[in-house]
C-alpha cells in the first residue's frame, strides 16, 4: 500500500476514535465511530485476497447495521428527553438499544458470530488493530453512559464469558483463538462496567496489553496456527519461553498481570451481592485457560517438524523492530506485584 494513503488511513483510525472520545454529543460520537469503521476497511482489504474481502464486507455490513441501531436509538432518546447529550440517556429503551449497538460493534455474545470469522480473514497486523485500537471508541461511550442498574449488562457479560471460553476449545487457527479470547475478556469488563468504570478502564488497559504482546509475537514468528508454533523456537528462542507466560496471563492465571482485573473483578462483584455470577465468571475462565495452555504446549513442548517445510524458516530471518514487543511482553508478566497500588488509585 502506498505509504501516504497508509497514513491517511492510520490518522482517520486515530481522528474517528478521537472525535469519539472528546464527543458528548449522540451525533458526533456516531461520525466518530463512522470515520473508524471507514477509515480501517481498505486497511482489512488491502491483500485483495477473496478471504479478505469477505471479511471485509462481513465487518462493513456489522459495524452499518449497530452503527444505523445507535443513530435511531440516540435519535428517539433525543426525541423522548429533548437531550442529545450522552448523558442524559435515562430512558430503558434508549438504552438497551444503544448497549445492543454497542455489544453488536466491539462483538459481545451472542452478537459475537462476525467476530472470528473478520478475524481470521485478515492479516496478523490488521487483526491486531481489530482486536485493540477498534474497541476503544464504543468503549468509551459504555463508560459514558454506564447505566446504575441494567440486566442486560450482566447478561451479556456472562454469555461472553462462556461463550469465549467454549468456542476457543476446539480451534486450531490462532486467530480464531485469539477472537474468542476478546470475547471472553470484553465480557469480563462488562461485568463490572455499571459498579466501576474504573476497574472496566484498568481491565481494558491490561486486555490491550497482553493482546498486543501475543499478536505481535505471532507476527514476529509467523504464525498463524497452533502447528507453527512448534518451529517458533528457532526464529525467537528467548521470547519462546517467555510467550507462553503472555498466554497463560492472558488465561488470568497467577503470579501473572492478567490475574489483576480477574482478581478484582471477583471481588467488586462479591461486594455488589452478585456472588453466583462472580462464581460463573471464574469458572468460565478456567475455559480460556485450557486452550491457552494448548498454545503454551505448542510453543514449547513439542518437537518441530523435520520436513522440509518446518525446516525452511529455521534459515530466515525476520527483520522487525521488538522493542514494543519486548516491553509489552514484560508488562503482561510482571505487573501482578503492583496490585495494592491500583487498586489504591482506582479508590480515588
Amino acid at each position: 500500500m502506498n505509504p501516504y494513503i497508509l497514513a491517511t488511513l492510520l490518522f482517520g483510525l486515530g481522528l474517528g476514535t478521537t472525535i469519539t472520545f472528546a464527543s458528548s454529543h449522540w451525533l458526533l460520537a456516531w461520525m466518530g465511530l463512522e470515520i473508524n469503521t471507514l477509515a480501517i476497511l481498505p486497511l482489512m482489504a488491502q491483500h485483495h485476497h477473496p478471504r479478505a474481502v469477505e471479511a471485509t464486507i462481513k465487518y462493513f455490513l456489522v459495524q452499518a447495521t449497530a452503527a444505523a441501531t445507535l443513530l435511531f436509538a440516540a435519535t428517539t432518546n433525543a426525541w423522548l428527553t429533548g437531550q442529545w447529550n450522552i448523558q442524559y440517556a435515562s430512558h430503558p429503551l434508549t438504552i438497551t438499544l444503544i448497549i445492543t449497538a454497542l455489544a453488536l460493534k466491539i462483538g459481545l455474545a451472542p452478537l459475537h458470530a462476525w467476530l472470528p470469522d473478520v478475524l481470521q480473514g485478515l492479516d496478523l497486523t490488521t487483526g491486531l488493530i481489530l482486536s485493540t485500537w477498534q474497541k476503544l471508541a464504543p468503549f468509551a461511550l459504555l463508560l459514558q453512559l454506564t447505566p446504575s442498574d441494567s440486566p442486560i449488562l450482566i447478561m451479556l457479560g456472562l454469555i461472553s464469558t462462556l461463550v469465549g471460553g467454549w468456542g476457543g476449545l476446539n480451534q486450531t487457527q490462532l486467530r480464531k483463538i485469539l477472537a474468542y479470547s476478546s470475547i471472553a475478556h470484553l465480557g469480563w469488563m462488562i461485568l463490572i462496567i455499571q459498579f466501576s468504570s474504573s476497574l472496566t478502564f484498568l481491565t481494558l488497559v491490561v486486555y490491550l496489553i497482553m493482546t498486543s504482546s501475543v499478536f505481535l509475537t505471532f507476527i514476529l514468528v509467523k504464525a498463524t496456527n497452533i502447528t507453527s508454533l512448534a518451529i517458533s523456537w528457532t526464529k525467537a528462542p528467548i521470547l519462546t519461553s517467555l510467550i507462553p507466560l503472555t498466554l497463560l496471563s492472558l488465561g488470568g492465571l497467577p503470579p501473572l498481570t492478567g490475574f489483576m482485573p480477574k482478581w478484582l473483578i471477583l471481588q467488586e462483584l462479591t461486594k455488589q451481592d452478585l456472588a453466583p455470577t462472580a462464581t460463573i465468571a471464574a469458572l468460565s475462565a478456567l475455559l480460556s485457560l485450557f486452550f491457552y495452555l494448548r498454545l503454551s504446549y505448542a510453543m514449547t513442548l513439542t518437537l518441530s517438524p523435520n520436513n522440509l517445510t518446518g525446516i525452511a524458516p529455521w534459515r530466515l530471518s525476520s527483520p522487525r523492530p521488538t522493542l514494543p514487543l519486548a516491553i509489552l511482553t514484560m508488562m503482561a508478566v510482571t505487573l501482578l506485584p503492583l496490585t495494592p497500588a491500583v487498586a489504591a488509585l482506582l479508590i480515588f
